[in-house]
């Protein structure tokens, strides 16, 4: 009888387990996510070498094994976090639907992006100085990269032989040397304003100062494209 019992017992302990609600299964996405934002704090701040993959994992609230496991190791780890850097200004750029515009409208809106984008995101200027110190030695591995940047000049040469056609915009422009010529001229001024600040004795991260750069930037290649 006690046999039976207990064999029963152990039927509706089988029964109400398997009735049981399943575990959440875990969002990957969303620890993906958390590991990348945490990993961009800790190598911009200090650096790849400097970086440790335990204040990473802990920072995202995420266990180490599932760092190596998604990334599968610190190299990849950081060489996704500059990716996905570059991934999210190129998504803003596209949002500016600057094909939309008139081609100098365009390249003036991109230029006031280019400011206000650096502005907003100085982490990306940490991240980009330290991978330079590396001599790209990353970003060289990267086809996403190249394939992203490509997209980019066509995006850039279209606007310039439209404008080139209207008569707006002068003929001959190099649209990569463009595109360098509007990123440096807002990238050089917030990776150097300290110094800058020093050496001239002016504020250069103040509001008011970044009013004026920001006019600067759109002044110097607004001249410089348009039509002679």
């Amino acid at each position: 009888m006690a046999v039976a019992v207990t064999s029963k017992a152990k039927k509706s302990a089988l029964s109400a387990k398997a009735k049981a609600p399943l575990e959440p299964v875990r969002d990957a996405e969303r620890t993906k996510q958390a590991l990348l934002a945490a990993a961009e704090v800790e190598f911009s701040t200090k650096g790849l070498a400097g970086a440790r993959v335990d204040v990473i994992a802990e920072q995202a609230a995420a266990n180490k094994r599932m760092l190596y496991y998604y990334f599968g190791s610190k190299e990849e780890l950081y060489l996704a976090v500059l990716e996905r850097a570059y991934g999210s200004m190129r998504e803003a750029e596209r949002k500016l639907n600057l094909t939309d515009l008139a081609p100098r409208e365009a390249i003036k809106t991109w230029v006031e992006f280019k400011f206000d984008y650096c502005q907003q995101h100085q982490q990306i200027i940490a991240l980009l100085a330290g991978e330079n110190m590396l001599g790209a030695v990353h970003l060289k591995r990267s086809r996403r990269l190249r394939d992203m940047n490509m997209s980019l000049v066509d995006v850039i040469s279209a606007l310039l032989d439209a404008g080139v056609a209207k008569g707006d915009i002068r003929p001959g422009i190099d649209p990569v040397h463009l595109y360098i010529s509007m990123s440096a001229l807002s990238y050089f001024y917030f990776s150097n304003s300290a110094t800058l600040s020093a050496a001239f004795g002016r504020a250069l991260s103040s509001p008011a100062e970044q009013k004026l750069r920001r006019a600067h930037c759109v002044d110097v290649i607004m001249s410089y494209i348009a039509a002679r």
